[in-house]
């Protein structure tokens, strides 16, 4: 794994020595000439570990770990000092540094305390990890479902886990791709190893290719040290690549590069690094229909179809809404400190009656909510939020059929659409954003059919 050092001195030909001396042993390092830069460092990058001199002008060393232990109170400090009393050792100990070297100080002795100190940052990282797995809602263990078209989910992630291919899911919104992607990981071969996901979409184009394969220091303004991408986090592990479909074209050559020849160049540094991650892709857009459109790569779209596990919308499998539905109300009750015995025969009609336009995410959200409002052990269906009857037709609306054919298409069509836009409204607060993403459409296209279907979002009852 690599490691990223903060060594802090206001004296520039210590921080080279220190630098020359760590990355020897593949230690990335960065430099900073006081504690105020330091600070500004940490606030960029992912620092494992900090040396910093005990005496700098402006913020000193004993300052600087205060402040380290305020705003990153897991991170190691080694404090190093040519005033090295027993008073200061001591002190600093106290104080909540990891260890102390003196200066002049051997190299050997400078090994063994980093190598002490990342050890250690290694172990909190790891016990971060699992706890976060732990306390996930979604949880790898939430694969809930006996469904036909689950099974077959199921069944490929079983076949594939052991594999390093490529793999590609595909679905909508709030299918649980990401739940998964990391049951494939937590399962396979590389469990022991970093999961990293990345959302394609969330970050700006600009800043895309540096958060993919890292940059150099200076490589661009803003870049005030060298700083390693998540193709070099994911090393020996996966790399999870969330909305595929939305990178740029510019950057789609260099991903298939970086799968094709499993190398990588951060930005402003030409020299190649080698990375073995296995890369789990995932879009809610039909690729085909990208690539025709000249929007994606067809070159890149075949290297990521190795393994296409398609996953079904929750509509698609009505029978899995009961268990999941029943292990969200036991995992969501726990945490709250209830205890639910099931729901009503009534609620689970209304949940299998509705469409479910968010899928997985919407009913773990519904079904959080109902844990919330619930008196009583049963949650009943006065308990579920309000949108999940929006979309039943009332008796001489536009939906009445004659001999099973809709009186007027174009407005049974208008109605339909209008109920799942009501139920994302509803789901998301009011915020068109993630509403046009439970429903799979892009922020534009939710808000023409807002005007074409005459919706007032500020009038919505929330």
């Amino acid at each position: 794994m690599t490691h990223n050092v903060l060594v802090v001195d206001d004296e520039p030909k210590l921080c080279d020595l220190l630098a020359s001396a760590l990355s020897q042993n593949g230690i990335t390092v960065f430099t900073a000439g006081n504690g105020l830069h330091a600070l500004k460092v940490l606030e960029c990058e992912d620092i494992d570990l900090v040396i910093s001199d005990w005496r700098m002008p402006g913020m000193d060393g004993p300052q600087l770990l205060a402040e380290i232990k305020t705003r990153f109170p897991q991170l190691p400090v080694i404090v190093m000092t040519a005033y090295s009393t027993v008073k200061n050792a001591v002190q600093s100990m106290r104080n909540g540094a990891f260890d102390y070297i003196a200066k002049p100080f051997d190299i050997d002795e400078l090994d063994i305390t980093v190598s002490k100190a990342l050890q250690f940052r290694d172990i909190l990282k790891d016990n971060q990890r699992m706890r976060a797995e732990l306390d996930e809602h979604q949880q790898i263990d939430s694969l809930v479902g006996d469904s036909p078209s689950f099974r077959r989910v199921l069944h490929a992630i079983d076949s594939v886990r052991e594999s390093n291919a490529t793999i590609l899911l595909t679905g909508e919104s709030g299918t649980g791709k990401e739940m998964v992607a990391r049951a494939i990981h937590k399962h396979g071969n590389r469990a022991d190893k970093p999961f990293v996901a990345v959302n394609c979409a969330a970050i700006p184009e600009g800043l895309l290719e540096s958060e993919m394969f890292g940059h150099r220091k200076g490589a661009f303004t803003g870049a005030v040290a060298d700083r390693i991408g998540r193709f070099q986090q994911a090393d020996k592990g996966t790399l999870f690549l969330d909305e595929i479909g939305e990178m740029p074209l510019a950057l789609q050559a260099k991903i298939l590069r970086a799968l094709q020849e499993r190398v990588i160049e951060p930005v402003g540094d030409p020299r190649e690094r080698k990375v073995d991650v296995r890369v789990i892709a995932a879009t809610n857009k039909n690729l085909l229909d990208a690539v025709a459109n000249k929007e994606f790569r067809e070159d890149l779209y075949y290297r990521l179809n190795v393994f296409p596990i398609p996953l079904p919308a929750l509509r698609e499998r009505v029978e899995d809404i009961a268990p999941l539905a029943r292990h969200f109300a036991n995992t969501l009750g726990a945490a709250a400190g209830k205890r639910f015995s099931g729901f009503s025969a009534e609620a689970l009609q209304a949940m299998a009656n509705y469409s479910w336009p968010g899928n997985i995410r919407e009913l773990q959200n519904c079904v959080e909510r109902a844990t919330i409002v619930a008196s009583g052990s049963v949650i009943e269906e006065d308990d579920l939020p309000a949108y999940l009857f929006a979309s039943r037709p009332a008796d001489g609306g536009v939906l009445i059929e004659h001999n099973g054919v809709p009186a007027d298409l174009e407005a049974a069509l208008a109605e339909v659409e209008k109920s799942y836009i009501l139920a994302a409204l509803q789901q998301s607060n009011g915020v068109q954003a993630a509403a046009a993403q439970l429903i799979g459409i892009s922020e534009r296209s939710f808000w023409y059919r807002l005007k074409k279907l005459g919706i007032h979002v500020d009038k919505i009852v929330r």
